[in-house]
């Protein structure tokens, strides 16, 4: 069995016991977390649902595993010839899911 579900502005595919990386979300690590924006389940015999936008009464049960942050980027941004330059950096925060179930109707 598998759902795709919709968290941070992006959509995952995820199955039971996969371990999953978001866009962070509240909570301490332990806490248990529902996604309820299910766009699609499909079954194990080939069977698909689909929601209109999502499915009523269908969500994916899971628990925070960690809180992190990404590696860091850095930005260079320099101007020729100007004695103009700008370095900045940035580390994005996620949450490490371990997905327990699905649940539907």
């Amino acid at each position: 069995m598998f759902a795709v579900v919709a968290t941070g502005g992006k959509q995952y595919k995820v199955k039971p016991g996969q371990l999953l990386k978001v866009e962070s979300l509240d909570g301490e690590v332990g806490s248990s977390v529902d996604f309820t924006n299910v766009l699609l389940v499909g079954a194990d015999d080939g069977t698909v649902k689909t929601g209109h936008p999502y499915l009523v009464g269908s969500r994916v049960c899971g628990t925070i595993r960690a809180q992190g942050h990404a590696p860091k980027v850095v930005t260079v941004k320099l101007r020729r010839r100007k004695n103009s330059r700008r370095k900045a950096g940035h580390r994005q925060p996620f949450s490490e899911v371990e997905i327990s179930s699905i649940e539907i109707p």
